[in-house]
């Protein structure tokens, strides 16, 4: 395709569509397991990731869903060997989310030993009544159970995702969970605001009127989540995500028993942006308009400049795979003004912004000509700064960065 140099795609995103049961916040595709479709997924996985491994040559893998911890050990195992056959292992950063309830030591070296070397811990809340009322199925018992599970396995590089603004959440629980989820020592943090979103059970107590959005709560616990992980040595690098520079003085990494059979030494070099050392790098690539393959039920893709989009249907994944052809339900190709507004976009996501430089060497396009209104309109709000070399938001501007964002959609 005219503008694209025809390289081989360093990203690969792979959607696990299953979970015990469903949260009441998800609005992500996913559904209740079932052994006999899990089975016929990985079949259909295998044969999709067949159809795309001579385009593949990644840097970064990332597993998520849906809970992919929930796959057994079988079918894991088959999977893994299809990346090791064809040639798709040795990523520099391979990411696998787990819900703490399904982490077990076996499946932990399993991974290991094919190389993942991140994983990602869905715990939203450390207190039991919250989780409950979030529909999981793990306890906090469990969160620190696998935390230990996962070091002992070898884990170097662990994320924690939590939630705030829950309904029934006040500062002094947040406060609370943020300190015991810091204490751990992880490398990374994620934290999400919840929102809701039509088809969800949160969404519909909220509009029977069974809570209220407090959203100056919302903010304050934005605030105290930045203070808390600035103090705990965490670097913010995007608006939800916060990374260290380097490890905790006070690592409870353990070596593994075995040797494993990847090289798991992470080459963390800064790429596009300067980012703290385990930023993660596969979202990195999204927010800075890098391609990627999407693969599995409802997973988008991003390649040469088309987007893509399978269907939302496991059922109906399975069956494109097993006629031989991808399941794709949609394609788009971008015009190259609107690909560089959605590249804007999420990259102003990040605390560095864009240089200028960067940005018209990645689009194409000169920030300072297409979107000089905008910039002008954030900067005059307080949500951004620019000098010579760079447009940025600022602290309160990230707070808003989606409205922000907004602006230089085309």
């Amino acid at each position: 395709m005219a503008g694209f140099v025809t390289t081989k795609v360093e990203s690969l995103y792979l959607h696990v569509p299953f979970c015990a049961q469903k949260c009441a916040y998800c609005a992500f595709y996913s559904e209740p397991s079932g052994g006999d479709l899990i089975n016929r997924y990985v079949a259909a996985l295998i044969r999709e990731l067949e159809l795309v491994a001579d385009d593949l040559k990644p840097r970064t893998i990332f597993f998520g869903g849906g809970t992919p911890s929930l796959l057994n050990l079988r079918q894991w195992e088959q999977v893994l060997r299809t990346l090791e056959r064809l040639n798709l292992l040795g990523a520099e950063e391979f990411t696998v989310e787990c819900n703490p309830a399904t982490v077990s030591a076996d499946k932990a070296r399993l991974l290991r030993d094919f190389g993942v070397n991140r994983i990602s811990m869905g715990v939203q809340s450390l207190d039991e009544a919250l989780l409950d009322r979030l529909g999981r199925i793990h306890t906090r018992d469990m969160v620190f159970k696998s935390f230990d599970i996962l070091r002992r396995a070898g884990f170097e590089n662990l994320n924690l995702d939590l939630m705030f603004a829950i309904p029934g959440q006040t500062m002094e629980i947040w406060r609370a969970t943020l300190a015991e989820a810091l204490a751990l020592g992880s490398e990374h943090l994620s934290s999400y605001e919840v929102i809701y979103e039509d088809d969800t059970p949160l969404f519909t107590q909220m509009k029977a009127g069974e809570f209220d959005v407090d959203e100056d709560l919302a903010c304050d616990m934005y605030e105290q989540l930045v203070e808390q992980t600035t103090e705990a040595g965490f670097q913010q690098y995007e608006v939800a995500n916060f990374a260290r520079g380097s490890k905790p003085k006070e690592s409870t990494v353990q070596s593994p028993q075995s040797v494993p059979r990847y090289n798991l030494t992470v080459d963390f070099r800064p790429g596009t942006a300067d980012v703290p050392r385990f930023a993660c790098r596969h979202n990195v690539n999204y927010w800075r308009g890098g391609s990627f393959y999407g693969l599995g039920p409802s997973a988008t893709g991003y390649v040469r400049g088309i987007r893509t989009k399978n269907w939302s249907n496991t059922q109906l994944y399975c069956e494109q795979l097993e006629k031989g052809k991808r399941a794709i339900e949609s394609r788009e190709e971008l015009p190259p003004l609107k690909r560089a507004g959605e590249t804007a976009a999420f990259g102003l996501r990040m605390n560095v912004g864009w240089q200028f430089e960067e940005f018209e060497r990645v689009t194409k396009f000169d920030l300072r000509n297409e979107w000089s209104h905008e910039m002008e309109q954030l900067t005059a709000r307080g949500w951004a700064a620019r000098d010579a070399q760079r447009f940025q938001l600022t602290s309160q501007g990230l707070r808003f960065a989606d409205s922000a964002a907004e602006l230089f959609l085309r």
